[in-house]
């Protein structure tokens, strides 16, 4: 269903990381709040860009078990370019079928904090390369984006290569792209990956995610080569929404606030 990796190894690519307090990239490192210039360290030198939030290498703490669902708890701690106190949670819970993931945050601070969430699971189905699956990503518009990966516009993908409402083959697909205006069935945009045989896992999210980013690496480390992975990222802001403060959530002190996602499988026709 999700790509595995060794706890003895940091993530590879990004894998499975919790993107708090903001998903994909800040511009430079640098936002500005109540006119006071933020400085964010430069995690992504590549491209010069704070990427991913605060918590990759963060130690979580469990928060709670039960037979159906772990939850784990992790601290957004303040410092320089994010001058604010989180308590996150993240309860991952069996369910028929698949997989919810429900975020919390909760201001811990004394002033509204600026808020966003994603998480970045690469998905697969068993052994099949993913050179052989079908993406299909329910969104009507794309975020171009510099060569920097900073959206610039905004952007239909009708008749373009970057429509994949009806599925596209993941072996033509080279994306790191965010995009937009998902189309949300019963409080829910739906994704997925799909196999030759009909085999098939879905990624959902809820109204809160109302953005989506596609990354089709062909530099994956899996079984001591490199090979093509498909993440599909559930956001609820834009990149660069620091800057742009679209969809960023200001969190009061004290409240909380939960967005879910989750994976469903189908084990196809034959099952």
């Amino acid at each position: 269903m999700t790509e595995p990796y060794g706890d003895d190894i940091p993530a590879p690519l990004s894998n499975g990381v919790v993107l708090v307090p903001w998903p994909n990239r800040i511009d430079d490192g640098m936002w500005v709040l109540d006119g006071i210039p933020q400085h964010l360290d430069i995690s992504e030198p590549r491209y010069h860009n704070a990427i991913n939030g605060l918590l990759r290498f963060t130690p979580y703490s469990l928060a709670e078990r039960t037979d159906e669902s772990v939850t784990l708890a992790a601290t957004v701690y303040p410092q320089h370019g994010y001058p604010f106190l989180l308590t996150t949670l993240v309860k991952y819970e069996l369910v028929e079928n698949g997989l919810t993931v429900t975020h919390t945050i909760v201001n811990a601070g004394t002033d509204k904090a600026p808020v966003a969430i994603g998480a970045h699971p690469y998905l697969r189905i068993g052994d099949v390369p993913a050179e052989k699956l079908t993406v299909t990503i329910a969104a009507r518009s794309r975020l171009e984006s510099t060569q920097r990966l900073i959206p610039f516009a905004e952007m239909s993908v009708d008749r373009t290569p970057y429509d994949l409402r009806n599925g596209v083959s993941a072996a033509t697909l080279r994306l790191d792209d965010a995009f937009g205006e998902l189309t949300f069935v019963d409080g829910r945009a739906t994704h997925a990956v799909e196999a030759p045989d009909g085999r098939r896992v879905e990624l959902w999210q809820d109204e809160n995610f109302g953005f989506v980013q596609v990354f089709t690496p062909r530099n994956y480390p899996r079984d001591g080569k490199r090979s093509l992975a498909i993440a599909i990222q559930p956001m609820t802001s834009p990149p660069n929404a620091f800057v742009t403060k679209r969809a960023l959530k200001w969190v009061k002190p004290n409240e909380r606030w939960s967005a879910s996602w989750g994976l469903r499988v189908d084990r196809g026709p034959h099952a």
